[in-house]
């Protein structure tokens, strides 16, 4: 089943692929279908990442695959949350990774209370009006380092620490991180509902 990711995030098509591969699904990208990037004006990860499927869905005719995810930090009461990738630009900085983790450290200086959370939400659709989306949720809580660790992974991933690990996400091997990481866990669920109500 060709299924396309409402995404040209790189990144997330290579952790996606490798968790729907085992379905016999293969995901495209939507930049190679000409699919325009959708709005994201919600406030919520899961109604961002059912618009971008829908629009996805809407173009191509095919089956959509949506990932909206971010950082929510407890001492900001939950923000920077939908708003995560366009983080250091409200602090002056250009939109990269390096400034995201670099206003965070900045913000967070003072700031005892450094647990967060990484969350994935995961929305797939049959069409553009499927009335029934799948939708998978991941979840990894963790702590905010006082400075970037490790040189693996994307985005957050130096300076989200993960108790059970000891380590940040940026400091574990590709494959106990894609297993373990809030995609990691949206993915892994999602699988399990295209099996059940797509496939079977």
């Amino acid at each position: 089943m060709k299924i396309v990711l409402a995404s040209n995030n790189s990144g997330k098509l290579a952790e996606l692929q490798a968790m729907l591969t085992p379905l016999g699904c293969a995901l495209v990208p939507q930049d190679e279908l000409g699919v325009p990037e959708a709005p994201e004006p919600y406030r919520t990860f899961v109604e961002n990442a059912l618009t971008k499927a829908r629009n996805a869905a809407r173009h191509t005719g095919l089956p959509a695959l949506a990932d909206d995810a971010g950082l929510c930090v407890d001492a900001f009461g939950g923000l920077p949350g939908v708003d995560t990738a366009y983080y250091a630009t409200q602090f002056g900085y250009a939109k990269s990774d390096d400034n995201n983790v670099l206003a965070l450290l900045e913000q967070m200086r003072d700031v005892d209370n450094r647990r967060a959370a990484m969350v994935s939400t995961l929305v797939a659709v049959r069409s553009a009006d499927d009335p029934e989306p799948l939708i998978a949720v991941g979840r990894v809580v963790g702590e905010i380092t006082r400075a970037p660790m490790g040189s693996n992974g994307f985005g957050f991933d130096p300076v989200m620490w993960i108790p059970e690990f000891g380590q940040t996400f940026a400091q574990l091997p590709n494959d106990v991180k894609n297993a373990n990481s809030h995609r990691g866990r949206s993915a892994k669920a999602m699988s399990a509902l295209i099996r059940e109500h797509w496939l079977s």
